[in-house]
């Protein structure tokens, strides 16, 4: 057997808690929470929101503006751009997306 020089030695405990750390697994015998997150599930449904879902008791928060003159909406990103980020005169791609 080949031995590695520059490896760094284990003192006997760490050898000791290695081999315990082996068996455990060996035997299947794993912590049953370990990968559990702690937090309460009905909370988290809570936030989730279901396609489909009545949203007729919500308001909506912002103010939608028409589009104004000298605006135009970019044929690649669909965002609605002031008409000087127009790429070429007469197309309706912005700068980013030429």
């Amino acid at each position: 057997m080949a031995t590695d020089y520059d490896a760094s030695r284990k003192t006997e405990e760490e050898q000791r808690e290695e081999s315990l750390e082996a068996r455990r697994l060996a035997s299947g015998d794993q912590d049953k929470t370990s990968g559990k997150v702690d937090e309460d599930e009905a909370e988290t449904a809570e936030s989730y929101e279901l396609p489909g879902a009545d949203l007729s008791h919500e308001t909506l928060s912002i103010e939608v503006t028409p589009m104004q003159a000298g605006e135009f909406t970019c044929t690649g990103c669909y965002l609605v751009q002031h008409g000087s980020r127009r790429s070429a005169p007469g197309v309706d791609l912005c700068n980013d997306c030429a």
